[in-house]
């Protein structure tokens, strides 16, 4: 089985969050590999719509959207809501990272746009984000799903 295409939103105050998500990535010793569908720098450009083109051919790539949600991802909408948009637009899965530790869905940091539409809720840590990745398939009976405690453990997080 080949790895999974991710492109992975978030808010630009949680960029050292997805960095380490990267270093998580590139550590040989955490078993977090995907494809980083990403773009690789930062665009110059302020034309909203020349950045939302380059992140549709990014998200186009992917098979997987990984939304790290932090405090303020919920009130985000230029950008982050639209990937998410495109991202279930296109039938990704969707595969929801809490910063805070969280296990399942939080309400007020979550956006509504990916409530109730059969997305997994994780904690930010590298074995149980790896596993969602590897392993979660998108549900169609629209609910927000998450891990029991006993994989968490089984993982060693």
């Amino acid at each position: 089985m080949g790895l999974s295409n991710a492109f992975v939103g978030f808010s630009s105050t949680d960029i050292d969050d997805y960095r380490l998500m990267q270093a998580w990535r590139a550590n040989n010793n955490i078993d977090l590999d995907f494809n980083d569908c990403q773009l690789n720098d930062a665009l110059a450009s302020e034309n909203e719509e020349f950045i939302k083109t380059k992140c549709r051919e990014r998200i186009n790539m992917a098979d997987k959207y990984v939304m790290l949600i932090g405090k303020d991802t919920k009130s985000k909408h230029k950008y982050v809501q639209w990937e998410a948009e495109v991202a279930i637009e296109k039938g990704c899965t969707i595969i929801c990272v809490n910063l805070d530790g969280s296990r399942e869905m939080v309400r007020n940091t979550c956006p509504p746009v990916i409530r109730d539409m059969g997305a997994i809720f994780v904690a930010f840590s590298p074995r149980i984000v790896a596993h969602a990745i590897e392993n979660y398939k998108m549900r169609d009976d629209y609910g927000n799903y998450y891990f029991k405690d006993e994989l968490y453990k089984r993982l060693g997080d």
